[in-house]
């Protein structure tokens, strides 16, 4: 991460900032070149295979982390074994809770999934010195509080088939924003087995399998 290249606009940021998601549509995009250099020297960037634990509820938080490919399922865990996946997060979406010093939430790769991490105390200090960051967080924490809504709304009201069109539709527009007003078929990948599928719906997999198959 601290290759750097000053032979393009002058500037001295990392030349693999430039082209990350993060940096144009997640809390990086709150940066200045400073601060961006300064995040830069502290970040690692790492692959994790599907199912793979990223973090554990109760674990100390030592170092936040941009969600570069992927889908990361965040879940609770009851006393009892049971499992129920609680949010989803995806590329550029910030994974962490800033000054919290343990996680609240399992965190698990849906799919292949990379990141970029940086220590907890360096980002808590650019928090403090830049509004524009704050404001970032804050805007991504309303989102997640939005899409909780209509979670509620989801699990609540809707059928078994539009359950699994809300998750369809979510799933597609977070992969890809512009296909919000896309007209016509479209196709990408189903991040999340159809076991996760259900335990996110509150459905069973037969009932997500056949909702499928329609």
């Amino acid at each position: 991460m601290s290759t750097q290249r000053k032979d393009i606009h002058n500037s001295e940021v990392p030349l693999v900032c430039r082209s990350c998601e993060a940096r144009h549509r997640g809390v990086c995009g709150a940066l200045d070149e400073q601060q961006l250099i300064q995040l830069s020297k502290h970040t690692h960037r790492t692959k994790h295979d599907p199912e793979e634990e990223l973090f554990a509820a109760e674990s100390s938080s030592t170092h936040y982390s941009n969600v570069l490919r992927g889908v990361v399922k965040l879940t609770k865990l009851m006393p009892d074994g049971r499992q129920q996946i609680v949010g989803l997060q995806f590329s550029p979406d910030f994974l962490g809770r800033p000054f919290e010093k343990t996680n609240r939430l399992d965190a698990q790769a849906a799919d292949e999934v990379e990141l970029c991490s940086f220590p907890r105390s360096v980002l808590n200090d650019l928090i403090k010195n830049s509004p524009d960051l704050e404001r970032k967080l804050f805007e991504q924490t309303l989102r997640e509080l939005d899409e909780s809504r209509e979670m509620m709304l989801t699990l609540g009201r809707k059928t078994a088939s539009e359950k699994v069109a809300t998750f369809l539709h979510l799933l597609a527009t977070h992969i890809d924003p512009e296909l919000e007003n896309h007209e016509g078929p479209i196709e990408f990948e189903l991040a999340l087995k159809r076991s996760d599928i259900a335990d996110y719906l509150g459905l069973t997999i037969e009932t997500v399998s056949r909702q499928m198959t329609k």
